[in-house]
């Protein structure tokens, strides 16, 4: 388990970063002996499920959310337990997993050989939605991968971005696919077949696309909600990194210790001498 000087650097690292780069970092945490490479390829449901583990380890098992109620704006304020998310994430697994298997999905006279999506893909999806909604006069860009992304599809710029992702991400993901034992690409298979491979995605591996349904108890509407736990735990990060610098300047400016000293100590033995400055 990371230790605080290791927690701050990465914060240091990733507070004027992007939400891809601060999810690499905070992998790098949980799974210190994986280079970046080997990072970007781990399914996204198995990076998820050993950032819930570590955030379990360094905050506890509880989790407390709040979100808009998306009926009548009030706020909603409910606890989750990190073990149960992690359950449904195939959580138990020790060390690092081995290489999925593709998974083959057939539909009618369809044959298609995927794997399942990683941060790697997540980021070149990302990019390639930024990049066509970038584009307003309709002429082709270039997407993350190199290849031409087409500006011109959908009426919005929303509608081009969420194209753009989609593509690169079946393309990305789609090792092999047949229509009627012909050989086709990604991007020429029907839409049932696309979504049935999104469906055997999930199926695979839940823990990527871990969904809430919320009860408002003012006006009890369910307001659904996807819980981002790279979001979650770098703002959680963000409040204890914040916490601890303010210990180590009034600890400092009361005795004269060094950083380092300051976070030698444990929190309960900081929290004590803080007491004892007068500033706890």
């Amino acid at each position: 388990m990371p230790v605080a000087s290791e927690l701050l650097a990465t914060w240091e690292m990733g507070h004027a970063a992007g939400e891809a780069h601060r999810a690499l970092l905070l992998h790098a945490l949980a799974r210190p002996s994986a280079d970046a490479g080997q990072l970007l390829g781990v399914p996204v449901g198995e990076r998820d499920t050993e950032l819930y583990a570590m955030r379990k380890a360094l905050f506890g098992p509880r989790m407390e959310v709040r979100l808009r109620c998306a009926g009548c704006g009030e706020e909603i304020e409910f606890t989750l337990d990190t073990d149960e998310i992690a359950a449904a994430g195939h959580a138990g697994h020790a060390g690092p997993p081995e290489p999925r298997d593709p998974i083959r999905v057939q539909v009618a006279d369809c044959d298609v050989l995927f794997r399942l999506p990683t941060p790697g893909d997540l980021a070149a999806a990302a990019a390639a939605a930024a990049a066509a909604a970038a584009a307003v006069d309709g002429s082709p860009v270039d997407g993350a991968d190199g290849s031409p992304v087409d500006s011109a599809v959908g009426g919005s710029a929303a509608d081009r971005s969420a194209t753009a992702a989609r593509r690169t991400l079946l393309s990305r993901c789609v090792l092999e696919a047949a229509l009627a034992g012909r050989p086709v690409s990604a991007e020429d298979l029907p839409e049932p077949v696309r979504r049935e491979v999104a469906a055997a995605a999930e199926r695979a591996d839940p823990g990527a696309d871990v969904r809430l349904n919320a009860p408002c108890p003012e006006c009890g509407h369910h307001t659904k909600v996807e819980l981002d736990i790279v979001s979650f735990l770098w703002a959680e990060l963000d409040a204890w990194a914040r916490g601890v610098l303010l210990d180590v300047h009034l600890l400092a400016s009361s005795y004269g210790w060094s950083e380092a000293e300051v976070l030698a100590l444990s929190p309960l033995r900081r929290r004590y001498y803080l007491e004892l400055a007068g500033h706890a």
